[in-house]
């Protein structure tokens, strides 16, 4: 089940509340998941797989477009669409878009309508109109995924979809995602949360080095920018800034991990590595 929508209506939110756990990092900032990420929910004999998008804008340079090209293929590759939208917001081009996407292919589609805990219901009620207008979903659910409410409702919408066939992962895992990646995100998540203005969305974040040594995990991991000033800025006075992103990811990671974590950052910089299709499939943004 491909869950799409714009940059920023929690659709990374919502799969962490459906599994339980942080599998996908999170940010007030659009544009935060980069790759499809596979998320699975093994309840009794019923599991889920939702694969996470990033969000479908107008991309401005390669990475741009290979994460909305990463979002239209998942659609592609799933038997149903979870359409995340703002709840007090008008229907988009995206949106638009969607559903003309899931109309041709016969898609079933759950619209999800995120943030209810920022609007009144008579706003709500008339977004909800809008998107009746446009499609018959199989379902509207509101919900505020930061708080978990109405996420078990889009669970149990999402059950009419599931076909009789044997499970495709192991019951006790709910991510497809590496250790390294996990620990990769997890910094870029520290970085996007600290970090202000354009710097963030010029960052890619390289493991170098994962050593699992039973009661340490050490990392090594390189943080590019794409200019010498932005270099300046995640590093800071005295090297404070990187320090706090290093302690921030640190507890994150021992956290998920079990264990104590070593982490070893370094900022480097290539300049203008978005626009380069080489770099971002070097940096692990490739194509199925």
């Amino acid at each position: 089940m491909a869950i799409v929508g714009r940059p920023n209506v929690g659709k990374s939110t919502l799969l962490n509340a459906i599994l339980g756990e942080k599998v996908a990092i999170v940010s007030s900032k659009p544009q935060t998941t980069r790759n499809r990420i596979i998320g699975i929910h093994t309840e009794g004999e019923n599991q889920f797989v939702f694969l996470d998008t990033p969000g479908i804008f107008r991309p401005r340079n390669s990475l741009g477009s290979y994460m909305v090209k990463t979002a239209n293929s998942t659609m592609q590759d799933a038997d149903a669409v979870i359409l995340v939208a703002d709840a007090g917001k008008p229907v988009s081009e995206v949106e638009e878009n969607v559903i003309k996407y899931v109309e041709k292919a016969s898609l079933p589609c759950v619209l999800v309508l995120n943030k209810t805990d920022l609007y009144n219901r008579e706003i709500i009620a008339q977004t909800i109109s809008m998107y009746a207008s446009k499609h018959n979903f199989d379902a509207v659910v509101p919900i505020c995924a930061k708080n978990g409410k109405g996420v078990g409702e889009v669970l149990d919408e999402c059950g009419r979809f599931l076909s009789e066939s044997d499970f495709f992962f192991p019951t006790d895992i709910v991510t497809d995602q590496s250790e390294r990646q996990v620990a990769a995100e997890i910094i870029r998540e520290k970085l996007l949360r600290t970090l202000n203005k354009e710097v963030p969305h010029g960052i890619a974040v390289v493991i170098e080095e994962f050593k699992d040594e039973g009661s340490l995990i050490s990392i090594r991991a390189e943080i590019y920018c794409e200019k010498a000033s932005h270099k300046g800025i995640i590093v800071g006075k005295h090297g404070e800034e990187l320090k706090r992103v290093g302690s921030y990811a640190r507890a994150d990671l021992e956290a998920i991990f079990g264990t104590k974590v070593y982490l070893n950052l370094w900022v480097k910089v290539k300049e203008n590595w978005r626009d380069s299709q080489r770099v971002i499939t070097d940096f692990g943004y490739k194509g199925d």
